[in-house]
């Protein structure tokens, strides 16, 4: 691509511009049920999705492949058990995982290979991505396809995110994403990310959107405009926080924009009806600590602990988060949670002393 190029494309179909769809229900929308889904439950959900003609379903823990711990929370099945269960259950879907180095293995992504995926998405904090220079050139040995994901996005200006991009360009991905994971983003910021992405590297370039200001399908629009060409969403919404953009709502979206999503509507809106809704715990809604999670930039799979801390030490959620926001936490400090609520009550932990002390 000349480095004179200031537009981009997207590929046509038919004389309409056509972007592809990714559903994460079965991965990301298991954080809004504690990763309790059934083999069953991710069955019937990806046997709509593939009826509706979604390429690609994520599977898996809400953290990724391997997250299933006391730390991240016991899913109520393994991931090869998750695999095996949406494989069986479609026709035409690819099933994919996502990797994030430092939680999952090479061991753990085989197992899953073995179970059946075609795709691994290998996710990295957007200053990281290095780090997955491994997995990604160990999957695409192995013939898998690969998308890659900067998490965290908002945290980088389009310049240095594009940096970013280009290394795992350079590793053999297929895709790059620009992760909203806080939902921080509001169109612009979405617009000039891929933008910068598109002018630096040959690979496909995709858009996650979290939708806790709101503005998650409008960000995913934007983000098409300016050249990604693969959306994640998740049926009603299901996701981390104030959830996803919410897939059924982009077909609808993205086809009055005129584009081509290569999907049914129809059969999209009575799975996350009928299928999805009933297994909700609660409405996906963009309560206050969702709110305040994309106001202060801090990652989405803080609201569950965060709720918890805030309620033991008798503190706001808001007050936790924008401290958090402050000091700039990514994802993996959960741990931060309760040192920061808990110099925040004026109180602190100290080892019991030892007998005899």
């Amino acid at each position: 691509m000349s480095t004179t190029d200031t537009t981009h494309t997207p590929g046509t179909a038919g004389g309409r511009r056509k972007v592809t769809l990714v559903d994460t229900t079965l991965r990301d929308g298991m954080s809004s049920v504690s990763h309790r889904f059934t083999p069953r439950n991710v069955a019937d959900i990806a046997r709509g999705l593939d009826r509706a003609g979604i390429p690609t379903i994520e599977v898996a823990h809400g953290i990724g492949l391997g997250a299933s711990s006391i730390q991240y929370g016991f899913a109520a099945a393994t991931d090869p058990e998750y695999v095996r269960a949406a494989v069986d259950a479609v026709d035409h879907a690819d099933i994919a995982v996502l990797y994030v180095p430092g939680i999952a293995t090479l061991a753990e992504l085989q197992g899953a290979i073995d179970a059946g995926i075609k795709t691994v998405r290998v996710a990295v904090h957007c200053t990281e991505a290095d780090c997955a220079q491994q997995p990604v050139e160990w999957a695409k040995d192995q013939g898998l396809n690969v998308m890659t994901f900067l998490m965290m996005s908002h945290k980088l200006e389009p310049a240095p995110l594009a940096e970013q991009a280009a290394k795992l360009d350079s590793y053999g991905a297929d895709v790059v994403y620009v992760v909203d994971s806080a939902g921080a983003m509001v169109p612009r910021h979405a617009g000039d990310r891929v933008a910068a992405l598109r002018q630096a590297i040959s690979a496909d370039i995709g858009f996650h959107a979290h939708n806790n200001l709101g503005v998650g399908i409008a960000n995913a629009l934007t983000a098409a405009e300016h050249g990604a060409t693969f959306i994640d969403g998740s049926l009603r919404g299901l996701g981390a926080s104030a959830g996803n953009a919410q897939t059924e709502v982009l077909a609808a979206a993205f086809e009055r924009a005129g584009w081509d999503t290569g999907v049914d509507l129809f059969p999209l809106i009575d799975t996350a009806e009928h299928v999805v809704a009933p297994l909700m715990t609660e409405p996906q809604i963009v309560d206050e600590t969702a709110l305040i999670l994309g106001y202060a930039g801090v990652y989405s799979t803080f609201f569950h602990p965060t709720k918890r801390a805030a309620k033991k030490f008798g503190l706001s959620t808001r007050e936790i988060l924008l401290e958090l926001g402050r000091r700039g936490v990514i994802g993996g400090q959960e741990d931060m949670i309760v040192d920061v609520a808990s110099e925040l009550a004026g109180r602190t932990y100290e080892l019991p002393a030892r007998a005899g002390v």
